[in-house]
């Protein structure tokens, strides 16, 4: 953003409106009782959702395209490759375990 380019107070407001609806989205989510696979994917659109709306709008990335393209491409990166890694640990930890009947 140029030195001395002022934001209109209209703009935080409307995305503080659409913050407010997303957060009452993922509140309905969790209250509705959403089949369980579709629940933890919903959850993660909506915050993904949410964190955009942070970065371009407050942190002012939203003028620098190629910031908000690494400020959201390099975390979803690290976590796929997480999950791909630890995937195999955690299927040998819940496969070594025992359901003990009650």
């Amino acid at each position: 953003m140029a030195e001395g380019t002022h934001v209109p107070i209209r703009k935080y407001l409307v995305v503080w409106l659409w913050l407010f609806i997303l957060s009452a989205l993922a509140y309905f989510i969790d209250v509705v009782h959403v089949p369980q696979p579709w629940k933890p994917i919903l959850l993660v659109v909506v915050a993904l959702m949410k964190a955009g709306m942070i970065m371009a709008v407050f942190m002012h990335l939203g003028y620098e395209r190629l910031s908000l393209i690494y400020a959201v491409v390099a975390p979803l990166i690290f976590l796929v490759v997480m999950t791909i890694a630890f995937l195999p640990e955690g299927g040998a930890i819940f496969g070594s375990h025992a359901i003990a009947a009650p």
